[in-house]
């Protein structure tokens, strides 16, 4: 059974320093007990309240504060479910695994007669995290900007910060198979775009420069937008190493602090992995536009989407989500079948068939959790605390079960211009 961590100081953590209480939350807190029970125990868990263990068996998890969990959920619903992970109310020896199952089964956690009134609960986003051009570089600094020291402590050597593509069955690699697995993802999508010797590259968001030197190892140009100054620093540090190693011309390659919406000039290949899901719905029009006006004549597109279904995405857009509140404000998910939507009714752009990796995702998720739990001491030499190792963990393992139970996937997909007459 998981032992119960000492209490975690919250106080630096708006959210997490004041337990709700008072009538509405008692009320609420009775309310989400009586939903969680029931929902509960329809499925393959274990969840320890007290004296009491619910759920049919399987990856368990232990209530260790049960008035501050429920009152916690009770308010705030998922938000508060993970707040009260950060705060230590509750834990999990293998928290991937037991959040896996509730993903899988999302839709119906709730009773669909109940599901109506979403609306009148659940919280909207804070319109100071729209991704407008005025709150976009705050959004991503929240989570890019944090430390690339940080993110050095569980990435592999590239430093790629998105969902890798393992040769043969994903489950069965290891941390050893990561760097080159990145490797393959990248020169995929750069083969999809058609980047070659003398292509003028687009890159909409930069990440840490991997794309950018390997586009700029086939003789490729390259401009890559970024607004993160921290992600900026280390890019320029690391193609210029990579220049004198590799023999290209580091002046093929520029990384610039710029909105994608201020982008000019013309493109042959426009490439750009896990940026859409910072654009925010509101945006996705805007940002296929912008694509398809720099994008030149007989040029291509390739770009890597995590992506969730349909009908979620139009039920939820609306919704503030714990993810939204301490990982990646204004972030939300499209759907293919939206990218789709917009792209055939907006631009000229047309998509071919998506390429699927959810189940890689899930993989390279995990090697990113253990690399940074092994590396916890190193994170608290970094300045950081312990409400913000609990945090990084569940985000890493949130998102892991997000796509090991299929709810969500990640596409590479590929656009070429409608074809004229």
């Amino acid at each position: 059974m998981t032992v119960a961590p000492e209490r975690v100081s919250a106080n630096h953590w708006p959210g997490l320093d004041v337990v709700p209480s008072g009538p509405r939350a008692r009320a609420s807190a009775a309310v989400a007990r009586r939903l969680m029970k029931s929902a509960v125990n329809r499925l393959d868990v274990s969840l320890v309240v007290g004296d009491e263990t619910w759920g049919k068996g399987g990856p368990e998890a232990v209530v260790h504060r049960t008035d501050e969990f429920f009152a916690r959920v009770g308010r705030h619903q998922l938000i508060g479910f993970g707040e009260a992970y950060q705060a230590g109310a509750w834990d999990a020896d293998d928290l991937g695994g037991f959040l896996e199952v509730l993903a899988s089964e999302i839709q119906d956690l709730v009773p669909r007669s109940l599901q109506k009134m979403r609306a009148l609960v659940v919280k909207r986003p804070p319109r100071t995290q729209r991704s407008s051009k005025k709150h976009s570089q705050d959004n991503i600094a929240h989570h890019y900007d944090l430390s690339n020291d940080l993110f050095q402590t569980f990435l592999d050597p590239t430093l790629t910060y998105s969902c890798a593509l393992f040769e043969g069955e994903p489950t069965a690699a290891g941390a050893a198979d990561l760097e080159a697995a990145q490797g393959r993802k990248i020169e995929r999508l750069l083969d999809e775009a058609g980047v070659g010797e003398g292509s003028r590259v687009l890159e909409i968001g930069s990440g840490w420069g991997e794309l950018c030197i390997r586009a700029a190892r086939r003789g490729a140009t390259i401009t890559s937008v970024t607004l993160s100054t921290e992600q900026k620093a280390l890019g320029d540090q690391r193609v210029a190493a990579a220049a004198e190693r590799d023999g290209f011309d580091a002046g093929q390659v520029s990384i610039e602090l710029c909105d994608y919406r201020d982008v000019q000039g013309t493109y042959d290949a426009i490439v750009s992995v896990e940026m859409i899901e910072a654009v925010g719905w509101q945006y996705w029009r805007t940002y296929f536009e912008t694509i398809d006006r720099v994008l030149a004549p007989g040029g291509k597109v390739a770009v890597q989407a995590i992506t969730m279904p349909h009908d979620r995405m139009l039920a939820t857009r609306n919704t503030y989500t714990w993810i939204n509140k301490y990982i990646f404000p204004g972030g939300f998910l499209p759907s293919v079948q939206v990218i789709d939507q917009i792209t055939r009714d907006h631009t000229s752009l047309r998509m071919a068939e998506p390429f699927s990796m959810g189940q890689h995702y899930a993989r390279t998720l995990t090697l990113w959790d253990e690399a940074f739990l092994a590396s916890s001491e190193r994170v608290l030499e970094l300045g950081f605390d312990e409400v913000f190792l609990r945090m990084w963990h569940f985000y890493l393992e949130y998102s892991r079960a997000g796509f090991a139970s299929g709810y969500i996937d990640v596409n590479q997909l590929t656009f070429s211009r409608e074809a004229t007459s």
